[in-house]
This record gives structure tokens, C-alpha cells and sequence, in this order.
């Protein structure tokens, strides 16, 4: 491996992360990550600190990306969600990913123009010193103290709640939500969840989903179950459920006949679940299409 390559490797997980958390597309972020290796492959002359140029490289890409999506996100069929990945169980990671990675963190992120939103990321995420913040954006300090002030503002109304159940109460409040759908238990679905509870369901173009969020449990509950009745009516239907971490917090990954056909992510607290996220739009979960692990909670025809 060439010095250059080796010092990409070395920092390609913090760019891929950088990247990710800009533009809340895996396959976005591998395009940004993949374009910066080639420029610094390409780079003549010597960098003098390749981790800072390859950082400035990455956030800009990311920015001129960004500013393409948004006009595609204006437009976008009901609610859009990013694209969830699938995350480790190491406590210590968690710690890292609670909010910075969680999908309702990325949502927020989306009242953010470009800019603020690099600004924001770079400075609460990755702590760089403002003087980084400033070369990188080609801005004086005062001006980066100023976007991180304003992105701040505008995300506080959004910011999520920080909550940390023990893995007890999670597992508790997983195995009730998926006793209860599996069953269609409208009483025990009521349990787990909390009153003020909010589904999102990302479907884009391609899926039939809510176009808007459902709020409060008295209509997420009968809009759940009205959901997984779709595939487990259906007796020629294979249906596998498959917890996994999804961008650090709870999550389900669904498969139907062979494929998968949803994500869905849990936000947590202290009355119940609060949040489902729901993705299920195909180009989203093209990331997510590997050979699933053996399912913990199943329906098919035969059974």
C-alpha cells in the first residue's frame, strides 16, 4: 500500500462519518468519501497535514452535494428520513452515537442550510477549534461562531431529548411492541408506547406510507398495526423481523419474501416508545441488503 493510500485509510472512517452526518445518505457520503481519495491521490505537491485537507476536501464536497439535494428534498414525497445504517452494540460506541447519529439528529439537521449545517456538525459533533472551522469554510472565526450560534437556534426547537433507558426497560418495551404487532394485541401496543408518541414513515415515490406524520397514540397505534397487517394477512407472505442498532438506537430491520422490505428505528423515553421512524422507500435500504441474520421473530405461511 502506498504512503498516500495509507493515509487516506487512516482517516477514511472519520471522513465516511464526517460525511454521513452531512448529507444523511450512505451511498452520498461513499460518492464524497471516494472523491476525496482521488483528489488527494491526485494532489501535487506536499500536504502538510493530510487529516485537515482531507477534511476541508470532504466538507465541501459535501456542501456543493447538499445543495443539490436540497432541491430534491423540497419536492419530496411526504416526510423524508435519512438513510439508516446499521450501527455496533459496544456501550462506548453508543455513548458517541446517542444523538449525533440518531435519525431524529440527522432530521434536524435539515433546517440547516449547507453552511450552518457544516459549521454546526464540524464545531458539536467533531469539535474542531473555531480557527479549523474558519480555513475550512474559507469564513473568519467571528463568522463560524455566528453560523454555529444560528444553527443552534434554529435546531433547538427540534433538538431531541436526551434519554438513556437501561437496557433493561429497552428490552422490555421491544419485546412488548413486538409481541403486540405480531399478535395485532391493540391493549398491549397501547402499553409500550407513550401518549405524545409521533410515526414517521418515509416511503418517497415508490411506497405506500403516511404522507405526514401520525402523532399521539391513539392514532399511531391502530396506524401500526394497520402497517405490519400488510405482510402478516398475507398467509403466502414470508416476514422476518430482525432487531438490530440502527444509527445507535433500536431498530428493526423487516424483510418480506427474501428482501428487505423496512427499517425502523425507536426513539426511546421515559413514558414509552416516543418516536417510530419508519424508512421504506427501496433506494434507501439498497445498503441494508445483505444476507440477513437468523430472524428472532417470524411469520410465513408454513408456521
Amino acid at each position: 500500500m502506498s504512503e498516500a493510500a495509507a493515509t487516506f485509510e487512516a482517516n477514511r472512517s472519520r471522513l465516511a462519518q464526517l460525511a454521513y452526518r452531512m448529507l444523511g445518505s450512505v451511498v452520498e457520503a461513499e460518492d464524497v468519501v471516494q472523491e476525496a481519495w482521488l483528489r488527494f491521490a491526485s494532489a501535487e505537491g506536499e500536504i502538510r497535514n493530510p487529516a485537515a485537507w482531507l477534511t476541508t476536501v470532504t466538507t465541501r464536497l459535501a456542501i456543493d452535494r447538499l445543495r443539490s439535494a436540497q432541491v430534491v428534498r423540497e419536492e419530496y414525497v411526504g416526510p423524508w428520513l435519512p438513510e439508516p445504517i446499521v450501527t455496533g452494540d459496544d456501550p462506548a460506541d453508543q455513548v458517541v452515537l446517542a444523538e449525533s447519529l440518531s435519525l431524529a439528529f440527522l432530521t434536524m439537521l435539515e433546517r440547516l442550510d449547507p453552511v450552518e449545517r457544516a459549521a454546526f456538525v464540524l464545531r458539536e459533533v467533531f469539535a474542531l477549534p473555531y480557527a479549523d472551522i474558519a480555513a475550512v469554510l474559507e469564513r473568519t472565526e467571528a463568522g463560524c461562531r455566528q453560523l454555529v450560534h444560528r444553527a443552534k437556534q434554529r435546531t433547538a426547537p427540534e433538538r431531541p431529548a436526551r434519554y438513556e433507558p437501561t437496557p433493561e426497560e429497552e428490552q422490555r418495551l421491544l419485546d412488548g411492541f413486538f409481541a403486540a404487532v405480531l399478535t395485532g394485541d391493540l391493549d398491549g401496543l397501547t402499553t409500550v408506547l407513550a401518549a405524545d408518541v409521533v410515526a414517521w414513515s418515509d416511503g418517497g415515490r415508490d411506497r405506500r406510507a403516511a404522507r405526514r406524520p401520525v402523532v399521539g397514540r391513539d392514532r399511531v397505534v391502530p396506524y401500526v398495526l394497520n402497517l405490519s397487517s400488510r405482510y402478516l394477512e398475507d398467509p403466502a407472505a414470508t416476514v422476518d423481523f430482525h432487531p438490530v442498532r440502527l444509527n445507535g438506537q433500536p431498530g428493526v430491520v423487516v424483510w418480506l419474501d427474501g428482501d428487505v422490505e423496512m427499517a425502523m428505528a425507536f426513539d426511546v423515553g421515559a413514558d414509552g416508545i416516543v418516536g417510530l421512524r419508519s424508512v421504506l422507500n427501496p433506494r434507501k435500504l439498497d445498503h441494508l441488503r445483505t444476507p440477513p441474520p437468523q430472524a428472532t421473530a417470524a411469520k410465513d405461511g408454513s408456521r
